[in-house]
């Protein structure tokens, strides 16, 4: 039962105090840039990646179980938002706002249902490769609609495909000032991003203090590229984009339920970022946890992430999520409990009531580099690489998930990853790995004769099954067991190594009792041997456990030894 007051509160140790009030305020200072151009992605007010950079940080520090993760705007979250919704209103819209808080509340509901009802285990549903080929795919999407700003044109175009012809074609016709600002700081984040913690670590700091400059490097470059706005007035003069008004001040909670309409519309989308965001979030708290030598709890994390969306809806109206960079900082800045996420939390406060209006002038093509630059480092080209190796329906998983969000969009790219994982996971399970054994000399030990030199018996063949049985695949276990009855001339015995084999549906059961008979009409005994206990278990209540045949032997080696040359069964006659 998840209690107001959690526990890493209420035994707080006084030693971290000073560690979480430091690393808050550290983090607090480091993500305004990405918290507002996050809210940009999104579509949405710059102010309100703030707005929910407080109260839904609190939300989750106080319901969820991981002691560092940093909840707040995320990039996959900030896009998907504008992809489900920019076809419905226009962006920046009350209109679009409404239905943004709609999303964040249907999602964190559904979230916050799933970890009431302890359905933790559904993060496992979405395999790795699928997960990374929709980051990847998501990632190009964030990088194509940034470029608009980066260049100072009005792309048009429903794809991402069509909106970079559009780019192309209005290549002539780029804000030559908009462009400069926006290619210097790429090129500097490119610069901090790929070489400077090397050049300060052979200046003599060390990696914890060269890391921790390479992130405060992003701010800088910010707040730079205001310097240059404010002191060239590129904005007035030369027409350079900037962020424009930013609302100073605390906005009260605003309480509301969608229309029917309007829950059926996003209803959809919104499953899909919560299942997004469950699978980021409880990864995320994961690995933090183990590098760490910490637990979490998976339904705990739920009900966090799916608190911290509700208060979301009501109080900023944007969804968030658990964030890879955010939660980055967090640890390099020394968190130690989620008590450094409420003083971030408390010193947003500060920053939206005294000193969100200084960032009026921040260049649009500024944000738009820092945004690309985030999502490139996305792009997992990495586990592309290893899949490929390792697994090649991995990498065609990814591939089509990333290739389908490029094409047909968020939700049609996630759906036809999942759809090709499932089919895989299917073809796999119908056609199980069956291997004829045979005993390594010298040990008890059985291993397929393809792949070793082993002894085998005259008129016996071991069989070995490496799947769950099941209605699915019985047909080729069939086709294989009488494959190998003809390769091999004379058998008089065949012996099923079970060790593989974990689960016999009832068609299974029924299966084997015809292939006892079978054999038995061939002349054939059909033994059994490392059958597992809650196979046997089932088993022994079939007809088919009755009507064997042969033995049931408690290891292969037993059926070896029974079975030599001087213990060949014959058939009566």
């Amino acid at each position: 039962m998840t209690r107001l007051i959690p526990d890493w509160l209420v035994h707080y140790p006084k030693d971290k105090l000073g560690a979480d009030v430091t690393a808050g305020l550290i983090v607090t200072i480091l993500v305004i840039p990405q918290s507002l151009a996050y809210a940009l992605l999104a579509g949405l007010p710059p102010q309100l990646g703030l707005y929910v950079s407080i109260f839904p940080v609190i939300a989750y520090a106080l319901f969820g179980s991981s002691m560092v993760q940093a909840v707040g705007p995320v990039a996959i979250t900030a896009i998907m938002t504008y992809s489900v919704l920019s076809p419905i209103a226009q962006p920046g819209s009350p209109e679009y706002i409404v239905l943004a808080a709609a999303l964040s509340l249907l999602s964190g509901l559904m979230l916050l249902a799933c970890g009431l009802l302890r359905l933790g285990f559904l993060s496992q549903l979405l395999s790795r490769p699928v997960i990374s080929g929709f980051i990847s795919g998501s990632s190009v999407l964030i990088i194509v609609s940034q470029i608009k700003y980066l260049l100072g044109v009005e792309p048009h175009g429903a794809s991402s495909g069509a909106i970079l012809l559009d780019l192309l074609r209005q290549a002539p016709d780029n804000h030559l000032p908009t462009l400069l600002v926006g290619v210097t700081a790429l090129m500097a984040l490119a610069i901090v991003r790929l070489w400077l913690a090397g050049w300060l670590q052979a200046a003599g700091l060390s990696r914890a203090k060269a890391a921790f400059v390479v992130r405060l490097m992003p701010l800088l470059i910010v707040l730079g590229g205001m310097l240059a706005v404010v002191g060239f007035d590129l904005d007035r003069g030369e027409g350079v984009a900037v962020v424009g008004s930013v609302v100073a001040g605390l906005p009260g909670f605003t309480f509301f339920m969608p229309s029917l309409d309007t829950a059926h519309r996003l209803l959809q989308p919104a499953f899909v970022m919560a299942l997004i965001g469950m699978v980021q979030g409880i990864t995320m708290a994961q690995a933090l946890a183990i590098s760490r030598r910490e637990r979490i709890d998976a339904n705990t994390e739920l009900v966090g992430l799916g608190t911290a969306n509700v208060v979301a809806a009501f109080y900023g109206g944007m969804p968030v999520g658990g964030g890879t960079s955010r939660s980055a900082i967090n640890v390099a800045a020394g968190a130690q409990t989620p008590l450094a996420s409420i003083v971030s939390a408390l010193a947003m406060v500060g920053v939206v009531l005294g000193a969100a209006q200084w960032f009026e002038r921040l260049p649009l093509a500024v944000l738009a580099a820092t945004i690309i630059v985030a999502a490139l480092s996305m792009i997992d080209w990495r586990a592309l690489r290893q899949a490929w190796a390792y697994d090649r329906a991995d990498a065609l998983a990814f591939l089509f998930t990333a290739g389908g969000v490029l094409i047909f969009g968020l939700e049609a790219g996630i759906g036809l990853g999942i759809m090709l994982s499932m089919a895989t996971l299917l073809l796999r399970v119908s056609t199980p790995h069956i291997a004829v054994v045979g005993r390594v000399p010298g040990t008890e030990h059985f291993r397929n004769v393809a792949r070793y030199e082993v002894e085998t018996l005259p008129g016996v063949l071991f069989v070995r099954i490496d799947e769950r049985l099941f209605f699915g695949n019985l047909g080729a276990v069939e086709q294989r067991l009488n494959q190998e009855l003809e390769r091999v001339a004379g058998v008089r015995d065949l012996v099923l190594v079970m060790s593989g084999v974990n689960l016999m549906d009832t068609t299974a059961a029924d299966v084997f009792a015809e292939l006892n008979q079978d054999l038995a009409e061939r002349g054939i005994k059909l033994h059994l041997a490392e059958v597992r206990g809650p196979v046997q278990d089932r088993l022994m209540k079939s007809a088919f456990w009755a009507a064997l045949t042969g033995e049931v032997f408690l290891s292969a080696n037993a059926a070896y030894e029974k079975l030599g040359p001087a213990k060949v069964w014959c058939p009566e006659i």
